[in-house]
Order: C-alpha cells, then structure tokens, then sequence
C-alpha cells in the first residue's frame, strides 16, 4: 500500500522542501520506495525548472521526468495564483489531485506531495492548495518553522486542516536559522497544544543536508496512524 502525505507549512520559507527531502531520505535508509510530486512551483529557472522540484527528485527513489513531479511549472517566484493569470494558465484543484494520483499509483511505499507556501495559499478565485489535499484524501505533514510566532501559526493551521476534515498525521519543528530565543519552550507548548505526534526536531544546518537532517526524522511516529493508498 503506498502511503500518501501532503506536506504543508506554516507559511512561505519555513523549509518543507527540506523536510520533505529529510523524510524521503529516511525512507530510503528504512529500504523503501519513494515518489514526491510538487503539483504547483512559483519561481524557475531559464529552463523552466525549480530548485524545490529538483530537490525532491534528488532524494526520492522513484526515477521520473521532470514534468511529472512539477508538472505545473511558473517563472516568477511570485503567489502561484498571480503568476498563473500572468501566464494565462487556470489551476485546477481536480486536475492537479490527478497528476498527483498518476505517481501515486507507480507503487512506491511512500509518496510525498508539497504545497506552495500555507494552507490556504489560492489557487485561483475559489480554491486552494488545501483542495488538492482534501480531493487527494491524504494525511498531513506540517512544516513548522521555529520562529516568533509559531505557536499562532501552528496552532492555526491544525485547526483549519482539521476543519477541512483530513488528519494531521504529524509535525516537524523545523529550524530555519540560528536558534529562537526560549526555543525549548517554544517547543514544549506546540508539543503539548498540537493535535498529532512530533515526527522530529531538525536542527539550523548551514548548507542543509537531507540526509545527515533524516537522522532527526522519526518515522515510526508518522505511521502509526492509518494513511491513504
């Protein structure tokens, strides 16, 4: 059965892709077969590729092209919404779970697709990335960047995922730059308020490393619940 989680953040810049690559990399050292798929990416390059999407490709075992683990690709690093009516493209929450769903059916154990910045970053006028996610069906992991302002955030964005009716699967206390001040009780309140277990505690890391950050990755916990084929 493959395990499928969307990854979301507390907001733009809070390191899911890192984290999404540090949970891919424990995966792998667990011996198994991972898929990633980052259905939207705001910000390319010359040739129209994104770092983040390189990134996951990087790290899952899957061996898949290009476009089909970003198959939406949009050169400014602007909120995908805009940048998609700069490009005359309509983002489709129905369309984009299907290209999602075309890796998660290649049968690797475990599939890991990312959102774009929050929760409730648009798609388009009436939908958002938290659609992709509630027509997938699919259990949440949230990236939480220890910050200022992180328990608010936290705290907000289980609510609203509950909201939509999925299961936050779990959280990843994500330091994105030199320690918070209090950080060890920043933690402890988030541990205590959030509604799902703590899948690890990834240290600030200049230049990053998914695979010396997977060592911190707790995978057990984040199956220990019932996740969607």
């Amino acid at each position: 059965m493959t395990r499928t989680y969307f990854v979301t953040g507390t907001d733009t810049e809070v390191g899911k892709t890192a984290i999404s690559c540090a949970v891919l990399e424990a995966a792998r050292r667990a011996g198994l077969t991972t898929g990633a798929v980052k259905p939207v990416a705001a910000g390319c390059d010359s040739e129209g590729r994104n770092e983040d999407a390189l990134a996951l490709m990087r790290s899952m075992s899957l061996d898949l092209p290009y476009s089909q683990v970003n198959p939406v690709a949009l050169q400014p690093a602007i909120a995908p919404h805009i940048a998609a009516e700069q490009a005359g493209r309509r983002l489709q929450a129905d369309r984009l779970a299907g290209l999602c769903r075309g890796v998660m059916g290649l049968g690797a154990d475990l599939v890991l697709v990312e959102g774009a910045g929050g929760w409730r970053v648009p798609l388009g006028p009436r939908e958002t990335f938290a659609d992709i996610a509630t027509t997938l069906q699919a259990e949440v992991i949230l990236v939480v960047a220890m910050r200022l302002g992180c328990i608010n955030h936290a705290l907000l964005t289980a609510e609203a995922i509950q909201r939509d009716g999925l299961r936050l699967a779990g959280w990843v206390a994500n330091q994105p730059g030199p320690e918070m001040a209090c950080h060890r009780e920043n933690l402890n309140t988030l541990a205590r308020w959030l509604p799902a277990p703590l899948l690890g505690e990834v240290p600030f890391q200049p230049p990053f490393d998914p695979v010396r950050a997977s060592q911190y990755i707790d995978l057990e916990r984040l199956f220990s619940g019932v996740s969607q084929a």
